[in-house]
């Protein structure tokens, strides 16, 4: 960046801040002074959601320094945890998990959740000015567009996610030459104390077909990258993994077991998947727009390339993003759902100013769940 940009925003922040702090209180409505009072004493709380079984999508934290605190708080209870489950031998003494040392407690803050709501050590405004440069990148114009913060919750995410597969991959890699072999990994416990006819699986899921077509490079191992793609196929890039997927639907949907998905197993289950996920569910100009299957078999047909009736594996290519949504489905929905909170002028973006208005809009994720009767409170669409 070069000086004129941090220049640029040096005055920008002293600016917004001179007039955050010497605006006059005679011009705020009773309203907004209880408002601001109560978000004052809004507590941030540091979330600790691990969980081996699946649980729906968390949020990713907006700030960075949280998402390392949460991270270092889940690794500790993901040690915990696998120790009851894999090592219940080692409960009572809590050595550390295998492959996976135990973290060091937060000396530095002593508690980081009094770190996070101490104004001194941790002050919401100051973190929203350092940041907003990190976030006005494409073009830099003193906004923050949609685009702008779906990719900061992206690269955000991708951290999230990489950490954890990391974890994982140093639990199962027994010989410890940094790759998984499918004699290596082992289905999650709660898989396997499930039995055979569990959700996974049914689906494939954890079974040599699934680790074959993970393993891009055919050599039998995965690496950190190909395992990535084993835990979270939706994401990937590997054709071979995503028409896997798209197997594993067609045995899932396959109610008459012939091998395909026909119409009527198409509609009751992957259309409203698909419907749900898109914005613009209908075609008014349709044919078939009178009847109420009639956008069901608009997109039937699309799919149904040879004509034959029938649904195969790679003709649900084209929609198997919208049945398994990606991380950055995720990523965008959360920046929406921020810049519509906190875009006072409803232009679409966020300045600088905007952000320093609305502050709890971007901690939102870690507010203290019994204060969810405030606007700005716990938003469930995220968790």
């Amino acid at each position: 960046m070069g000086k004129a940009s941090v220049i640029l925003y040096i005055t920008v922040g002293i600016l917004v801040l001179f007039l955050v702090s010497y605006s006059p209180k005679n011009k705020k409505s009773d309203h907004d002074h209880d408002h601001l009072h109560h978000n004052q004493h809004h507590r941030l709380k540091l979330r600790s959601s691990f969980n081996f079984k699946p649980t729906r999508h968390d949020p990713i934290p907006f700030d960075p320094l949280v998402a390392d605190m949460e991270r270092r708080r889940e690794d500790k209870e993901w040690e915990r945890q696998h120790i009851e489950h894999s090592h219940p031998e080692l409960a009572t003494t809590h050595e550390a998990a295998p492959g996976h040392e135990s973290q060091p407690e937060w000396e530095d803050f002593m508690d980081a959740e009094d770190y996070l709501n101490d104004e001194e050590k941790f002050n919401v405004t100051d973190r929203l000015i350092s940041l907003f440069p990190k976030l006005d990148v494409s073009p830099i114009d003193g906004f923050v567009t949609e685009s702008e913060l779906t990719e900061w919750n992206m690269q955000s995410s991708a951290k999230e996610v990489m950490h954890r597969t990391q974890r994982d991959l140093d639990v199962h890699d027994k010989n410890k030459d940094g790759f998984i072999s499918f004699s290596e990994y082992e289905p999650p416990s709660w898989v396997r104390n499930s039995g055979n006819d569990s959700f996974g699986y049914n689906m494939g899921w954890w079974q040599e077909e699934h680790f074959n077509a993970s393993d891009a490079n055919g050599d039998g191992l995965l690496n950190l990258t190909e395992f990535n793609d084993f835990l979270h196929p939706a994401d990937t890039k590997n054709p071979e993994l995503l028409l896997w997927l798209c197997k594993e639907e067609v045995r899932e949907r396959d109610s008459d077991k012939d091998g395909k998905i026909g119409f009527e197993e198409f509609y009751h289950g992957l259309f409203d998947t698909v419907r749900n996920y898109e914005e613009d569910n209908h075609n008014a100009t349709h044919p078939y727009h009178d009847l109420p299957e009639g956008p069901a078999k608009q997109l039937f047909a699309q799919l149904d390339k040879d004509g034959d009736g029938y649904l195969s594996d790679v003709e649900l290519l084209p929609i198997i993003s919208k049945i398994h949504p990606t991380e950055h489905y995720y990523a965008k929905q959360q920046a929406d759902y921020i810049i519509s909170q906190a875009d006072s002028d409803k232009d679409g973006r966020l300045t600088l100013a905007e952000m320093i208005e609305h502050p709890y809009v971007f901690y939102s994720a870690i507010f203290n769940e019994d204060d969810s009767d405030d606007d700005y409170g716990f938003h469930d669409e995220f968790r």
